[in-house]
């Protein structure tokens, strides 16, 4: 089992920034592929960024391209997603996700074994 806290979430305005934290505790994980989902109201939950166990390598949801930066700190069992040029479409609740089932399933939400209880991200205009 591994449980993660979603933390960071908030209210700004479109332009600005937010750094999100998710801390993960239970069993080892380090050894999981991490990854940032958000979910607006009346829509489909979509994949933001993902980071592979070692953190070498990223990937990122097209929306989200060249303004979003995931990281993760595994002796601080801490991942992170750092978000600039945020947009009122940026809009949602944020999850953070773990799975065990490797790199290539990075952006399936339903290849993730466990989830946070989600932070929610509000950019005005």
């Amino acid at each position: 089992q591994v449980q993660l806290a979603e933390s960071g979430g908030g209210l700004v305005q479109a332009g600005g920034s937010l750094r999100l934290s998710c801390a993960a505790s239970g069993r080892t994980p380090s050894r999981y592929v991490m990854g940032w989902f958000r979910q607006a109201p009346g829509k489909e939950r979509a994949f933001v960024a993902a980071i592979s166990m070692n953190g070498v390598s990223t990937d990122y949801g097209d929306s989200v391209k060249g303004r979003f930066t995931i990281s993760r700190d595994n002796a601080k069992n801490t991942v992170y997603l750092e978000m600039n040029q945020l947009k009122p479409e940026d809009t949602a609740v944020y999850y953070c996700a773990a799975t065990s089932r490797g790199y290539a399933y990075r952006s399936r939400p339903n290849e993730y074994n466990y989830w946070g209880q989600g932070t929610q991200v509000t950019v005005s205009s």
